[in-house]
C-alpha cells in the first residue's frame, strides 16, 4: 500500500499559522507587549480575560485574507458603497478584558473622528486552534464577523448580545456569498477581482 507524501512530510512553517498561547496575562502586561511590538504587523495578538494568543500567519493565510479583502473592496466600489478599511486595527476594551486584531476590518460610511470598533471584522481560519474569536468580538460589540474557513464564507451577526449565523450580511445584504466563493477560487487575486467586477456589471 502506498503512503501519500503528505502523510510523511510535515508541512513547512510557511504553510501553517504559528501560535503561542500565554496564560495568566494581566491587562497591563498585554498593553506592554503591544507597546513592545509597536507598528510591526506580527505577531497578531488576541486577548481574552487573561489569555493571550500570539499568532504569526502563514503565507497562505495572508494570501487568502488579501484576496477576500480585495473582493469586498471591489464589490463596494462597483456598488457605490462607502467602505473604509482599517486592516488589522487593534481593537480592545479594558473593562471587557478583550482585545483583537482582525485579518481585515471595515467601517461602513464615513467613520467618526475616533471610531472605537469596526462594523465588520474578517477572519481567515487556516490552521485550527487558538482563542475563540467570536467570544472576543462579542465582548467588543463588533456588529458582524465574517469567517472564511474551508472555502466557505460564514456571517455572524451580533443579535441580542450574541452572534447568530446568517446566510448573508445584514450590513451588505446585496453581497452574494456564492459569487464571492467562486471568485476566491480564481487562479490569481487579479483574476478574482476581474471576475467579480464582470459578474456585478452584468447583473
Amino acid at each position: 500500500m502506498s503512503v501519500p507524501l503528505s502523510a510523511i512530510v510535515p508541512p513547512q512553517p510557511t504553510e501553517i499559522d504559528q501560535r503561542v498561547l500565554l496564560h495568566g496575562v494581566s491587562w497591563e502586561d498585554y498593553e506592554a507587549i503591544l507597546a513592545i511590538r509597536g507598528e510591526a504587523l506580527v505577531p497578531r495578538m488576541t486577548y481574552l480575560e487573561g489569555e493571550l494568543e500570539l499568532m504569526s500567519p502563514s503565507v497562505d493565510h495572508e494570501g487568502l485574507k488579501k484576496r477576500l479583502a480585495r473582493l469586498i473592496e471591489a464589490f463596494a466600489e462597483e456598488r457605490g458603497i462607502t467602505l473604509e478599511g482599517f486592516g488589522s486595527w487593534t481593537v480592545r476594551s479594558k473593562p471587557k478584558r478583550r482585545g483583537a486584531e482582525a485579518d481585515e476590518c471595515y467601517i461602513l460610511g464615513v467613520p467618526e473622528s475616533e471610531p472605537i470598533r469596526p462594523d465588520i471584522a474578517i477572519e481567515v481560519v487556516w490552521t485550527s486552534g487558538g482563542l475563540s474569536k467570536l467570544e472576543v468580538y462579542r465582548g467588543l460589540a463588533v456588529p458582524e464577523v465574517w469567517i472564511w474557513q474551508d472555502s466557505t464564507l460564514s456571517f455572524h451577526i451580533l443579535t441580542a448580545g450574541d452572534y447568530a449565523s446568517k446566510p448573508h450580511s445584514d450590513l451588505l445584504p446585496n453581497l452574494d456569498p456564492e459569487l464571492l466563493t467562486r471568485c476566491m477560487a480564481a487562479p490569481s487575486q487579479t483574476q478574482a477581482v476581474m471576475d467579480l467586477r464582470r459578474a456585478l456589471q452584468m447583473s
